[in-house]
C-alpha cells in the first residue's frame, strides 16, 4: 500500500486520538460536526423537560447571551419571579416546574426575543 493514501475507515489515531468518520479529522478540530451545533442566533428558547427527572419538570432557558455574574443575578431574579429554586449548568438556566408562559413574559420585559420550544 503506498505510503501517501489515506486510510478512509480510520477511527483512532496514536497521534491524535478519536478521529471524526466524515473530515478524517481529530475530533477535536472536526468541521463537519459543528454544523449540527445551534449557534447563538439572538433568540432565547425555554424548553420544559422532565426526562432523567422522575417525573418532576423543569424549565430550561437556553440562548442567553449572558456568562458569569450577570446569568447568576437573572437566574436568581426569575426563581424569585416564579417563588422556586432552580440552578445553572453550562450556561443554561433551570427553573424548577413549568414556568414556561411567566419566564416568557419577565424575559420578554427585559428585552430578549423569546420562543417556546419543544412540546
Amino acid at each position: 500500500m503506498p505510503q501517501n493514501k489515506k486510510n478512509s475507515n480510520l477511527v483512532y489515531s496514536t497521534d491524535h486520538g478519536t478521529m471524526c468518520s466524515a473530515c478524517n479529522k481529530p475530533k477535536k478540530s472536526c468541521i463537519c460536526g459543528k454544523k449540527d451545533t445551534p449557534k447563538n442566533d439572538g433568540i432565547v428558547r425555554i424548553e420544559r423537560q422532565t426526562k432523567g427527572r422522575k417525573g418532576k419538570g423543569v424549565s430550561l432557558i437556553y440562548g442567553l447571551p449572558l456568562k458569569g455574574d450577570e446569568l447568576k443575578k437573572l437566574a436568581k431574579n426569575l426563581k424569585a419571579k416564579c417563588g422556586t429554586g432552580g440552578t445553572i449548568k453550562d450556561g443554561v438556566v433551570e427553573i424548577q416546574g413549568d414556568h414556561r408562559q411567566s419566564l416568557k413574559i419577565e424575559l420578554e420585559k427585559i428585552g430578549y426575543k423569546v420562543k417556546l420550544a419543544g412540546g
